[in-house]
């Protein structure tokens, strides 16, 4: 055990003398601590780490020094903060290879905890995929937070072609004239108000925005539940009939394009988050193909 071990990666040269821009490892599993006002949990990540390789005749780097690094990202709360020091910290210490830049990649989702619509005490669980991107390239820090939403669209045109067919049944049941009170009014609308339907579907909004290391955190739910206000319709855990109604009235309240529901997020975004940018989904119930929109 107190053998001198060989270490190739300082005693040889590279066998082709090329700098490399990043070098590290992908995927490792980590334990994360997010807190956040009325949230703390402990949660499963995925990191990604890597620094530059500027040396052209250095053979590699020192991968366990950026593993252990990354090992103590999980013992804090994690913040902008503590992931630019950690960013730091794989530069430092990787000096003897001339790095100069670092990144991070954490992929978790953000289980979070939703009241039915109208129930009261009904709740389900919502999983929320998370991406945090971070860099700290020649003394520059930057941090993306990306988050996925899903939410439930209802076309407009689809509506409005349902309600043309509608009105015409109506129409040729009912001769100009006659006279019907609200009572069969209301028996008739029950038989034939769904004569056509509108298509709707799962639809899906991918979300970045930009994080300086002076915030106080991530700021995750937030922007979590400021797209899902802005569509009105995020997608329900636990439901009665009662909420399956209610989040019925919701969507017909709410008939979006794709470019409805870019708008719409974006423009909730612009005033309360850094750098929005904004994709969304429709994942077409109609088509065998997604519509699709970006807003930046």
């Amino acid at each position: 055990m107190n053998a001198v071990l060989p270490d190739v990666s300082l005693t040889d040269d590279a066998p082709f003398m090329t700098p490399l821009q990043w070098v590290g490892m992908q995927d490792i599993d980590l334990p994360i601590t997010l807190t956040e006002p009325g949230y703390r949990r402990s949660l499963h990540a995925c990191a990604d780490a890597q620094v530059d390789l500027p040396a052209a005749h250095i053979k590699g780097i020192h991968m366990s020094r950026l593993y252990r690094l990354l090992d103590g990202l999980g013992e804090d709360a994690l913040t902008p903060e503590r992931i630019q020091q950690v960013l730091q910290a794989m530069i430092d210490s990787h000096r003897d290879c001339n790095s100069s830049s670092a990144r991070i990649g954490l992929s978790f989702n953000l289980l979070v905890r939703r009241a039915a619509l109208v129930s009261e005490a009904l709740a389900g669980w919502k999983s929320y995929p998370v991406r945090l991107n971070a860099q700290l390239v020649q003394g520059r820090f930057s941090l993306r937070a990306e988050v996925v939403v899903e939410y439930s669209s209802t076309c407009p045109c689809s509506a409005a072609l349902a309600r043309q067919l509608v009105e015409r049944r109506f129409l040729d049941d009912f001769p100009q004239g006659q006279v019907i009170s609200r009572e069969e009014m209301a028996s008739w609308l029950r038989r034939n108000a769904t004569l056509a339907t509108p298509h709707s579907q799962r639809s899906e909004a991918r979300v970045s925005v930009g994080l300086e290391a002076t915030d106080p955190s991530l700021a995750l739910l937030a922007l979590i539940d400021t797209i899902e206000a802005a569509v009105a319709t995020p997608v329900q855990t636990a439901v009665k009939r009662a909420d399956e109604q209610a989040f019925a009235a919701l969507n017909g309240a709410n008939l979006m394009f794709v470019e409805d529901a870019a708008r719409r997020i974006q423009d909730a975004l612009q005033s309360h988050f850094r750098a929005p940018r904004t994709q969304v989904k429709h994942l077409e119930s109609l088509h065998p193909h997604d519509a699709v929109a970006w807003a930046e």
